[in-house]
């Protein structure tokens, strides 16, 4: 049955090159005319914003990373960074999995991306998990949640 999901691993790739080039520009800052747009969902899981960003941007925002920027961090998940939105400095995080675009007009270079679906989660306590002598078999095929 299964196959490759050859689109979400497409993505993945073009994620890590954002994640790559938020990295380098972390450590050695924008180089000469470098600068990014970044789209995101501003609703997905693990988005941080203060409430009055999200107010003002209940879908999705775009971020200029150029000149007025301070502190980004990238971990494996995600990026911190902090802006000036109108007068005041603020802290956000943005998981990769969250991104629409991301543009570096000077190098004339862009990418689009298909944030992936979120899934409601029961949450499970950890306590109630089976270990693997009693599991039974509850196991939820993947292909139930895919795309025909």
């Amino acid at each position: 049955m299964g196959g490759f999901n050859y689109e979400e691993m497409v993505q993945e790739g073009l994620r890590s090159v954002v994640r790559e080039t938020l990295e380098i520009t972390a450590l050695e800052g924008l180089p000469g005319a470098h600068h990014f747009y970044i789209a995101f969902k501003t609703d997905y899981p693990g988005v941080q914003l203060p409430e009055y960003l999200r107010e003002r941007h209940p879908e999705e925002m775009t971020i200029v990373v150029q000149h007025q920027y301070w502190g980004l961090e990238v971990d494996e998940n995600g990026f911190f960074i902090s802006l000036s939105f109108s007068e005041s400095q603020e802290r956000i995080y943005v998981p990769f999995h969250a991104l629409l675009s991301f543009m570096d007009p000077y190098a004339k270079f862009g990418l689009q991306f298909v944030p992936p679906p979120v899934f409601e989660l029961e949450e499970t306590p950890v306590q109630k998990l089976p270990s693997s002598s009693d599991a039974t078999g509850n196991i939820v095929s993947l292909d139930t949640f895919r795309k025909k």
